[in-house]
């Protein structure tokens, strides 16, 4: 669980109540009422969603929907542990050959490090092992970016109803202003469908596509890692070489945790 996005949503929404409810006579919860209007909740919430219904495909968009859940999850990506994986491969490579690198595929949980390893082992020629994993990662960042598109375009959406709503707002208020009873609801539909389009907006759709780009960059990284890595091993360069080589991904100060080519220069 992603603590960081926990605290972060629930900060921003409780500094939101406390402006709320904070006035010149003390806290006054009843002052959330005012902001609670079922029509505005219909034309800029109700609005947006149905929008971005008619933009997908039913499954597409129930699937991009769900995934708003990966935020909340912390990405099982360790740099470090990947690095020294290839490392311990590249190692046991050298000593028995590349046949040997089978068996300690079939104990590996990365499936994409453990594809390559056995596109290795059945001698396939190292641009198609690149090309074969570039197509797959190529892949895999079509489905992530798919998944950020409707996010930032959702985004876009809640602003977009809320002017609609207000638009409505206005309207009945201009239609009724010889009844000034009518003029304060209507101004409120006017003015919460904008607060509500801002948060769909910046509370929730803007930092869930950052989230995701974040957690994107890191995937993407570490696969290269992996493809640089498998390549080097299927080249027969030393372990020493293949881990400087991989560290140069790293910022400087996580590469002091990152790998080590112990027994790179036996045979």
């Amino acid at each position: 669980m992603d603590l960081a996005t926990i605290l972060g949503m629930f900060i921003c929404l409780g500094l939101i109540i406390f402006g709320i409810v904070n006035g010149d006579n003390g806290i006054n919860f009843a002052a959330l009422n005012n902001f609670i209007d079922i029509p505005s909740v219909a034309i800029t919430i109700g609005g947006s969603f149905a929008c971005m219904l008619m933009s997908y495909e039913l499954k597409d968009y129930l699937t991009n929907l769900k995934s708003f859940a990966l935020i909340f999850k912390s990405p099982k990506l360790n740099t470090e542990t990947i690095i020294q994986k290839i490392i311990d491969l590249s190692n046991v490579a050298r000593k028995e050959g590349l046949l040997s690198l089978e068996e300690a595929a079939g104990e590996l949980e990365d499936e994409f490090m453990k594809k390559g390893i056995l596109l290795i082992v059945d001698g396939t020629d190292p641009e198609l092992v690149r090309g074969i994993m570039e197509t797959e990662l190529s892949s895999i960042e079509t489905r992530h970016n798919n998944v950020i598109t409707f996010y930032e375009r959702f985004g876009a959406m809640g602003p977009a109803w809320g002017m609609v709503g207000t638009l409505i707002g206005l309207v009945n208020m201009l239609y009724n202003m010889e009844d000034s009873s009518k003029i304060g609801p209507a101004m409120a539909v006017a003015l919460l469908t904008t607060l509500y389009g801002s948060m769909i907006a910046n509370w929730l759709c803007s930092p869930a596509s950052f989230k995701m780009k974040n957690f994107h960059g890191e995937e993407m990284m570490v696969k290269e890692i992996v493809i640089e890595g498998l390549l080097s091993i299927q080249a027969g360069e030393n372990p020493r070489v293949i881990e400087e080589k991989l560290k140069s991904f790293l910022a400087p100060a996580q590469r002091a945790n990152a790998g080590s080519s112990e027994g790179a220069g036996e045979e």
